[in-house]
């Protein structure tokens, strides 16, 4: 469903588990972002009616799902500690080239976006069936069907605000890209890492 052209390392999720106050203190940080890039859409693409609305239910939604991870962080006696870099996030932003027009980035912006959530709802598929704390499996569970939505919700921005053939041309590419991220990645107690 996901299109994902390398799965997750299985063995992520045993670094997951035994060092899941990481992982919830990441996951915290994954969705003050994911608030913030759906803001930054809203700031730079004003015109486009159908996004800015999407985009304001985005922000409402990521912030819903902060203010749970934070309180199950703090149920669990844990600490925010500071935020870290996002190396997958970093080098999935090297993929495309800087400028273009307006449309491009646009396109750009939301395809990142689009595999950012993709990736983020398998990971959250395999925090809810492989974990041991059943609590801890029923929450990703919840949280993986939200990130499915916004995964279909970018790309489909991007189909729509894009020439179709080209967008869809350019998500294979990127999709291709983002394996090759992958390769040497999952060895983190992060979510995208």
């Amino acid at each position: 469903m996901l299109g994902l052209k390398l799965p997750t390392d299985p063995r992520w999720v045993n670094i997951a588990e035994k060092n899941i106050d990481e992982i919830l203190i990441d996951h915290a940080y994954c969705e003050q972002k994911a608030a913030s890039t759906a803001i930054s859409f809203i700031v730079s693409f004003p015109e486009y009616d159908e996004l800015v609305r999407e985009m304001i239910d985005l922000v409402e939604e990521e912030m819903s799902h902060f203010k749970m991870v934070y309180d199950l962080l703090k149920s669990k006696g844990y600490k925010m500690g500071r935020d870290r870099k996002d190396d997958y996030v970093i080098q999935l932003r090297q993929f495309f080239p800087k400028g273009g027009s307006r449309t491009d980035q646009l396109v750009h912006r939301l395809l990142i976006a689009g595999l950012i959530e993709a990736r983020s709802c398998e990971r959250f598929r395999l925090l809810s069936e492989e974990l041991a704390d059943e609590g801890l499996r029923k929450f990703y569970k919840k949280l993986m069907i939200s990130e499915a939505h916004h995964y279909t919700m970018f790309l489909n921005f991007a189909r729509q605000y894009g020439d179709k053939d080209e967008v869809n041309a350019k998500w294979q590419k990127l999709l291709d890209y983002e394996a090759e991220i992958m390769k040497s990645l999952s060895k983190h107690e992060t979510i995208h890492g």
